[in-house]
């Protein structure tokens, strides 16, 4: 059963634009760092105010898996969270238009920009052992697909040995079916073949060890969080996946905001951001 939150009766939901979070100021990072060698391969850290160590939450940008769109826009959340009590690990990777990005540069990236958190727990104060991952739309995905990856075979390409153990995720307005949203009305699904080199019957085998919903059970809670006025991914990309990650037998639960879009889960100005970071609480309160 997905959990609602409903406004007053009569009162017209104003939605955030894409613009609207663009045009924000962009709030610095106390850090940043490389996790590899490429120019994109970085994150921008930001640490609460203590001695830590602290939880941390990997944050992980949307936009279509394209170069176009960049970390920046998600610096507004990763500053919220630090500021209620985690160091956030704002993650950049090469996309679609890069050079790398794509299949498998753009997977292999988060994962490695994921791991390199227990270097940097070597001189940050972060304990990597109470970790939770958070994206947005295309990083909602990738954000499930940290949590899935676990999964893979051996002789996956995107297979890489001993991922960091998460205690969570949080995917809002997340893509855990990429078959299914390749074919789905949205502003991202052409960029599906774009991202994996061809539709799911040209490359069935890529598919499905990139979609979440075909790597279950993720064996950590799983929050879906979206708005039901979403216009970029259909409600039914966390619906569906709720119910199949339960078959499975994991903790997952739908967080559906009636008066909600796309962009209000991560605009600071949103009031149903307060709902994002009760979400991220929950789950480092979960034993």
């Amino acid at each position: 059963m997905a959990t609602t939150h409903t406004y007053a009766q009569g009162q017209q939901p104003k939605l955030v634009s894409w613009q609207e979070v663009a045009d924000l100021p962009v709030p610095p990072a106390d850090h940043v760092l490389a996790y590899g060698p490429d120019s994109l391969q970085f994150g921008e850290l930001r640490l609460p105010q203590g001695k830590g160590p602290f939880p941390v939450v990997v944050v992980v940008h949307g936009g279509c898996w394209l170069a176009a769109y960049d970390r920046q826009y998600m610096a507004h959340l990763s500053q919220a969270l630090t500021q209620a009590g985690y160091a956030t690990w704002n993650l950049e990777f090469r996309r679609v238009g890069d050079s790398g990005g794509g299949w498998p540069g753009t997977f292999l990236d988060v994962a490695q920009g994921t791991d390199h958190l227990r270097t940097l727990a070597k001189k940050y104060p972060m304990d990597v052992k109470e970790t939770v991952v958070i994206g947005h739309s295309a990083g909602g995905h990738l954000a499930l697909w940290l949590a899935a990856r676990h999964n893979l075979p051996k002789g996956s390409p995107l297979y890489i040995k001993k991922p960091l153990k998460l205690k969570g995720v949080v995917a809002l307005a997340g893509i855990p079916d990429l078959e299914t949203y390749s074919q789905q009305e949205g502003s991202c699904n052409k960029a599906v073949p774009e991202l994996m080199g061809g539709m799911p019957a040209e490359q069935a085998a890529r598919y499905a060890e990139a979609s979440p919903s075909r790597l279950l059970p993720l064996k950590v809670p799983v929050r879906l969080v979206q708005g039901s006025l979403d216009p970029i991914v259909p409600v039914t990309q966390s619906s569906q996946f709720e119910a199949q990650a339960r078959a499975a037998g994991d903790d997952a639960t739908l967080i559906l905001l009636p008066n909600a879009g796309h962009f209000d889960l991560v605009a600071p100005q949103s009031p149903v951001q307060q709902q994002v970071l009760q979400t991220v609480h929950e789950l480092f309160r979960l034993k």
